[in-house]
């Protein structure tokens, strides 16, 4: 399948299955805080999808490829999509039965709309990344003549795609107004450390320079802590 063609499908399945399953599980359109989430995420994120195609379809193609090399990444790869999948469903039940309002009380609006911002700052940190490191790859590999970056974002973090990802995962539940959702996109977060730590020890062996450039940049995901 030619780049166009898979670029198409994907954002294509990207703009149809993520509403749906914010407002087929509310079994409502009248659900403001999916609305809210369409517009800092998924409007963003097939607008960047969109600019990456043209610009730098090196990277669309990289972005694009899924299989690993190893077993154990692979599964990650299987499991992130269901872990998203499976919070915006509960998402959008727990709109519809209220679940999080009649056991923890509705998550206050501040807390939503604080949530909502940071999903957007991490949507624009992911970018960032990419607009600085077109070798950013959805698999772990080293290509021939990569280099390593430690300009933008890399100079603060040696992961920043990832605290992008971690980010948006914690706040992607309370920006949809939901308490119940919380844990099934937590979840995410310790596969995040352990795909970080196999790829930090993968780069260390396979890519020049890069245990040096660990020894300038200290932390690993967040700056200042780890």
């Amino acid at each position: 399948m030619s780049l166009k063609s898979q670029f198409l499908l994907r954002t294509s399945l990207a703009a149809v299955l993520v509403p749906a399953m914010l407002f087929v599980s509310a079994g409502s359109v009248k659900f403001w805080q999916g609305w809210a989430f369409l517009a800092v995420f998924l409007v963003p994120v097939l607008v960047f999808m969109s600019y990456l195609y043209k610009h730098d379809p090196q990277l669309m193609k990289r972005r694009i490829q899924m299989k690993e090399k190893f077993s154990s990444q692979n599964l990650i790869q299987a499991a992130a999509p269901l872990l998203f999948a499976a919070t915006f469903v509960l998402s959008g039940l727990d709109h519809r039965f209220g679940w999080s309002r009649t056991s923890l009380g509705s998550v206050p609006l501040w807390v939503t709309l604080l949530s909502e911002c940071l999903v957007l700052s991490g949507v624009l940190l992911v970018f960032w990344v990419m607009r600085v490191n077109s070798f950013a790859a959805r698999t772990i590999r080293v290509e021939a003549g990569q280099p390593v970056i430690s300009s933008g974002p890399y100079r603060f973090v040696r992961h920043p795609m990832y605290l992008g990802a971690v980010v948006m995962c914690l706040a992607i539940p309370l920006g949809l107004g939901s308490w119940t959702a919380f844990p099934a996109c937590a979840l995410f977060v310790p596969i995040i450390v352990f795909r970080l730590l196999f790829e930090e020890k993968f780069l260390r062996r396979e890519l020049p320079g890069y245990s040096e450039y660990c020894l300038r940049t200290r932390f690993r995901l967040v700056p200042r802590i780890w």
